[in-house]
C-alpha cells in the first residue's frame, strides 16, 4: 500500500495506523504522513471518513493528527472540496478547523447558516457570523438572519441584536414558531416595558392568530385563558386547531368533550394533539371508544386508539399489543411486538427476578379471546416470544 499506493487502498493503511504491532504501525504511519504531505489533495478524502471511524480506538489517534496537519498547509481548494462532500461528521471536523483558523468572511458564515443542510455546521456558522457582526455593528446582518427559516438560526441572531441593544427589533419576534425565539423575544419585551401576556391575549383573541401566539399564550397564561383559545378548535387552519389543543393541555383546562371530535380530524397532527390531551382523562372517554379507533383505516386513529389504551390493566395492554402485531402498517406492528414481548417477558416465571409476574385478571371468554390473538400473532412475534406468551396464558388460565 506505501510502494504502490491509490486513493482506494488508502482507509486499509489508516487501519494499520492503528495496529498493535508496532513495526507494521511505525510503517504504517511513515507511509500516511508521507502521502498526505506529498498529495493531500488526492489522499485527504479518501482517508478521512476511516480516520474520523479510528480516532477513539487505542493508538487510533495518529492519523487524525496528519489529517490536521495536511489541511493547515493544504491549498483552498482541498478544504474546501471536503468542506462541501462527505458524510456530516467529516464536514463538521473540517469547519471546525477552518472556523478556527479563520479562513471563511462574514459572507461564507451567512451563507453556511441559510443554507448548509447540516444543523450543527449552521449553528457554529451563524454564531461566527453574528459575533463578527456584533463586533463591527453589522446590524443589517443580524437583521437577515433573524429572518432566516432556520430556528436555530434566528436564536443567535436575535441574541446577537439584543446585545447591540436592539430590542425593539427582537420584540417582533413575540409570535415565532420556535419556542426558544420567543423566548428570547419575551426578554427583550420585559426590558422595553411591553407586557407579553397581554400581546398574546389580544392576538389569540383576533381570531386570527399565528400558531406562534397560541403556543406563547400557553407558555405564560393560566387556565382562566382557555376560553380565548376554545372558539380555535373549530379553526379552518390545521395548524391553529392543533396549537388550541396543545395550550389547552400544557394549560391544564382540557374539557374531554370540547376535544372528543378532533380525534377524528383529518389532520394527523391535530390527532396527536387531542390523543396527548385525552391520555390522563381516561374516563371522560366513551366506553369502547379506544378499540374502534384501533380498529380503524387511518393508520393515526389506530395509534391514537392504542396511545389511549395504554394506560389501563395489564389485561387491556396485552390484548391491544397483539392486536396491533397484526396491524398492517410495520412500523405500528413492531411498536405492537415490542410491548407484547415485554409483557411476556415479565410473565415469564424466572428465577432472578424479584418481582412476582403481573397478574392477568380476565374471565373465561376474555382468556380465550387472548388465546386467539396470540395464535393468529404468533408468526410475527416469533418462537422465543409466542412460547413464553403461551406458556404465561396457560398458567394464567380461570380455573388453571
Amino acid at each position: 500500500m506505501v510502494g504502490r499506493p491509490c486513493p482506494e487502498v488508502m482507509p486499509f493503511l489508516v487501519l494499520r495506523t492503528g495496529d498493535w504491532v508496532k513495526p507494521v504501525r511505525d510503517r504504517s504511519r511513515a507511509g500516511l504522513a508521507l502521502l498526505l504531505a506529498d498529495d493531500p489533495g488526492g489522499y485527504l478524502p479518501a482517508v478521512l471518513p476511516m480516520a474520523l471511524r479510528l480516532d477513539a480506538r487505542l493508538r487510533g489517534g495518529f492519523a487524525v493528527t496528519q489529517i490536521r496537519a495536511a489541511l493547515l498547509s493544504a491549498a483552498d481548494e482541498v478544504w474546501r472540496g471536503l468542506l462541501g462532500s462527505g458524510g456530516r461528521r467529516q464536514r463538521r471536523f473540517v469547519f471546525d478547523i477552518v472556523l478556527a483558523q479563520g479562513w471563511l468572511r462574514l459572507p461564507d458564515y451567512v451563507t453556511c447558516a441559510e443554507a448548509d443542510s447540516d444543523v450543527g455546521i449552521r449553528v457554529r456558522a451563524a454564531d461566527a457570523a453574528c459575533r463578527e457582526a456584533v463586533w463591527t455593528r453589522r446590524h443589517d446582518v443580524l437583521r437577515r438572519l433573524a429572518r432566516s427559516v432556520r430556528a436555530e438560526v434566528r436564536v443567535v441572531a436575535l441574541t446577537g441584536l439584543v446585545r447591540v441593544g436592539q430590542d425593539s427589533d427582537v420584540v417582533a419576534y413575540l409570535d415565532d414558531d420556535a419556542p426558544l425565539v420567543r423566548a428570547v423575544a419575551r426578554d427583550a419585551a420585559r426590558r422595553l416595558g411591553v407586557d407579553a401576556r397581554e400581546h398574546y391575549r389580544t392576538t389569540v383573541s383576533d381570531g386570527e392568530p399565528a400558531p406562534g401566539a397560541i403556543a406563547g399564550l400557553a407558555e405564560t397564561g393560566s387556565a382562566a385563558d382557555a376560553p380565548l383559545l376554545r372558539p380555535l378548535l373549530t379553526h379552518p387552519q390545521a395548524r391553529v386547531r392543533g396549537q388550541a389543543v396543545r395550550a389547552l393541555r400544557l394549560l391544564d383546562a382540557v374539557v374531554a368533550r370540547e376535544v372528543l371530535a378532533l380525534l377524528r380530524d383529518p389532520s394527523p397532527a391535530v390527532v396527536r394533539e387531542v390523543t396527548a390531551a385525552l391520555g390522563p382523562l381516561p374516563g371522560a372517554l366513551p366506553p369502547g371508544l379506544p378499540w374502534q379507533l384501533l380498529g380503524d383505516a387511518r393508520m393515526e386513529l389506530r395509534r391514537a386508539g392504542y396511545r389511549l389504551l395504554r394506560g389501563h390493566g395489564v389485561d387491556v395492554q396485552l390484548r391491544a399489543g397483539l392486536v396491533l402485531t397484526l396491524d398492517p402498517d410495520s412500523r405500528l406492528a413492531q411498536r405492537g411486538k415490542a410491548d407484547v414481548t415485554r409483557l411476556a417477558r415479565d410473565g415469564a416465571r424466572t428465577t432472578w427476578r424479584r418481582n412476582p409476574p403481573p397478574e392477568l385478571p380476565v374471565t373465561a371468554a376474555q382468556h380465550g379471546e387472548l388465546a386467539a390473538l396470540a395464535a393468529r400473532a404468533a408468526a410475527a412475534l416469533g418462537e422465543d416470544t409466542s412460547l413464553m406468551l403461551t406458556s404465561w396464558l396457560a398458567r394464567t388460565r380461570p380455573g388453571a
